[in-house]
């Protein structure tokens, strides 16, 4: 991709940042990493459009997104505690504004303080229930077979949740260790870079990036846009964490079969004196690295199948989400 057509580097290079690469990667890099989440994009509308079209709707819906994840549990799980905890949020903004000068009246608590009659803003036990996280239950979920719900409980986790929080942990960890060390202002850099998004604030722009009005007539509404959003920062996540791994391979294999840049490493250190200048830093990610990565990526998802020869076996294989 050329650099006058790249619309996200910056965002892109934090969010490698976030995933564990410490180097600045360069500007081809960063392009196809960009091409391959707006292919990842555009399929996403397709087979939603597809979707929504077989549902008898015109336009697409937060379900036919799920629907297209619905394997990864782990993901579902994330995306759904994204999706109940903004619903949170607006719910809580939405009762600061109502019942605001109610609330300086009643005391220092932004919900409403105590339960004092006629005060005209939400009560604890009130606003408690309004801001209470609700659970999403897709059509798929054996709960929306059944017109009543059984209430839940507080200490009760889903088994979704449960491999949702296994991986969030082992990020969370990885994320510890790099941070640990940090300064002040590098963690505040790490903390802006963990906020990097492909359409937050920049709805206009990721509209055309990705191709609404061309790939599919559909108008998205905020919820579908937020979804995409989560779901681009992580593919990109996915791509650096496994071009990562990637990379640690090529260099274990240069310095066991004696490659040049082993040689170099095994020069400078000979060489390494008082007055010698600063080693060099660490080096980024290549674009071949994260086309190796995307080629992993799908051939874990198109599983290998038995020849069968006609022109079935001709055809092209699907792209997978990563």
């Amino acid at each position: 991709m050329a650099e006058k057509t790249a619309k996200y580097k910056v965002e892109i290079q934090q969010m490698m940042f976030v995933s564990g690469e410490t180097g600045d990667p360069s500007t081809e890099t960063t392009g196809i990493i960009e091409e391959i989440v707006r292919q990842q994009v555009v399929e996403i509308l397709t087979q939603s459009n597809d979707s929504a079209i077989r549902r008898g709707s015109r336009s697409i819906g937060v379900v036919d997104l799920f629907f297209l994840i619905r394997k990864d549990i782990a993901k579902t799980a994330r995306l759904k505690t994204f999706l109940s905890w903004k619903d949170v949020r607006k719910t809580a903004k939405d009762t600061d504004e109502k019942g605001g000068d109610a609330d300086i009246g009643a005391g220092d608590d932004p919900i409403g303080g105590a339960d004092v009659p006629g005060a005209g803003g939400p009560t604890v036990g009130d606003a408690a229930k309004k801001n209470k996280r609700s659970r999403i239950i897709l059509p798929w979920d054996v709960q929306s077979f059944y017109s009543e719900q059984v209430p839940e409980r507080e200490d009760e986790e889903d088994e979704d949740e449960g491999e949702m929080n296994e991986a969030t942990l082992q990020r969370l960890k990885a994320a510890d260790e790099r941070t640990k060390d940090m300064t002040r202002e590098e963690y505040v850099h790490f903390s802006e870079c963990r906020q990097a998004s492909f359409t937050f604030r920049k709805g206009k722009r990721f509209r055309e990036w990705a191709g609404f009005g061309v790939v599919t007539d559909s108008k998205p509404n905020d919820d579908i846009i937020d979804i995409l959003g989560f779901l681009t920062f992580e593919m990109v996540q996915t791509l650096t964490e496994e071009a990562l791994k990637i990379k640690a391979e090529d260099d274990m294999h240069k310095i066991k079969t004696g490659g040049e840049d082993s040689n170099q490493d095994k020069k400078r250190k000979r060489e390494t004196g008082l007055f010698d200048p600063p080693a060099e830093g660490h080096a980024p990610v290549g674009p071949h690295h994260v086309q190796e990565a995307y080629r992993r990526l799908q051939k874990k998802a198109n599983k290998p199948k038995v020849w069968m020869g006609g022109q079935r076996a001709l055809q092209r294989t699907k792209v997978q989400l990563i």
